[in-house]
């Protein structure tokens, strides 16, 4: 499953996902603006992990006083994505 996703809330603009539909391994994220450096380590960090690991490492980090982050936006693309392929299924 492939899916771009728009975030909120976060200097990112979009988050770019591949996860295989059968074993839910991400097989690559890009995000869209934001602080590169960051953004590209989270990345590389997540790419072969379970997606629902990664939610679970993830959800609910915050961004100085924002209510969320780039990390946090990833695990909400990700859940949207395992939704989709649950209902492809």
């Amino acid at each position: 499953m492939k899916g771009v996703f728009t975030t909120r809330g976060t200097c990112s603009q979009q988050i770019e996902i591949e996860v295989d539909d059968e074993t839910h391994i991400i097989r690559s994220v890009l995000f869209i603006g934001g602080c590169h450096g960051n953004t590209q380590g989270i990345s590389m960090l997540v790419k072969g992990m379970k997606a629902e690991d990664v939610i679970e490492k993830l959800q609910g980090i915050r961004c100085g006083s924002k209510p969320t982050s780039c990390p946090d936006q990833l695990t909400r693309a990700l859940s949207a994505c395992l939704k989709r392929i649950a209902e492809n299924a």
